[in-house]
């Protein structure tokens, strides 16, 4: 087998590579992901030879995931890990049969330990239950050098590694990732993900890109804001309604801007900080 890399990603450049290599795995960011769901530049080459995406790096929803497997006709699947766990912890690559596992990133691998806990309480919680994952096994670092500190804020005594990372897992042993715990929007005691936001705006067809953070709000503590790239006809009011329809009240926009582009860094990640700075 042959390993193309290209030294930045342009959709045309990757496109062009795809048809005239013929690569059959890409190993991709979610933002990357969703320009093969959203760009009218796919319909211009031949794919067929791509048989599996692995997405990484941040959350990728379960209905970006069918966009693509649909579009593209190939395999789309998710890993998780990080840096200090040297670096992957998750990988779905099969599901159970007739059970499937939209948007997860999968099983631990071998020799791993996943627990979900509550991020105040620290109490290992149930399937279903939203908490911050925690990890333990042979490829959790040390910690940091010639940092103490941040090591035994990272990694406690048990050899848990605190993620930072909130996500669920099912009764099938399947996780799936909601979102940073410092990204939580706290809205009146609440907390809102906006990864999750993000995700059904993205359902949009007027919306072509999208990030959602929290700006301060008088009665509420924070209120969440989505920024949003227009690829069509659509007004604020109107994407505000499409979200409210599908969710609970507390997880509402409240507020939307059209911008140009959402500010990412090279890995495909989100910059909320830049958004937030914008918004003092």
């Amino acid at each position: 087998a042959t390993v193309v890399t290209i030294p930045r990603f342009e959709m045309e450049s990757f496109l062009q590579l795809t048809q005239n290599r013929k690569i059959s795995y890409a190993y991709l960011v979610p933002p990357l992901v969703l320009g093969l769901a959203k760009h009218p530049l796919v319909d211009k080459y031949d794919l067929s030879s791509l048989r599996v995406i692995v997405s990484g790096a941040a959350p990728l929803s379960g209905e970006l995931e069918a966009a693509v497997r649909t579009r593209l006709g190939c395999q789309v699947v998710q890993g998780y890990g990080m840096t200090e766990a040297s670096p992957v912890t998750h990988f779905r690559s099969l599901e159970p049969e007739g059970r499937p596992k939209p948007g997860s990133i999968g099983v631990v691998v071998p020799n791993t330990e996943c627990k979900i806990v509550d991020v105040a309480t620290r109490a290992e919680l149930e399937p279903h239950q939203e908490g911050e994952l925690w990890v333990r096994g042979p490829q959790v670092m040390k910690g940091y050098l010639n940092n103490p500190q941040a090591t035994a804020n990272t990694v406690d005594t048990d050899g848990w590694l605190h993620t930072g990372d909130v996500g669920y897992a099912d009764e099938d042993g399947y996780f799936w990732i909601v979102d940073r715990v410092k990204e939580l929007i706290k809205y009146k005691g609440f907390q809102v993900a906006p990864a999750e936001l993000e995700a059904l705006l993205l359902t949009h067809p007027a919306v072509a890109d999208a990030a959602v953070i929290g700006v301060a709000d008088e009665e509420a503590g924070e209120v969440p804001k989505a920024y949003v790239v227009r690829k069509g006809e659509a007004t604020a009011d109107e994407i505000m309604e499409f979200v409210a329809g599908q969710v609970a009240p507390f997880k509402k926009v409240r507020y939307v801007e059209f911008i140009d582009q959402i500010p990412k860094s090279a890995s495909g990640k989100i910059l909320r900080r830049m958004l937030k700075e914008q918004e003092r």
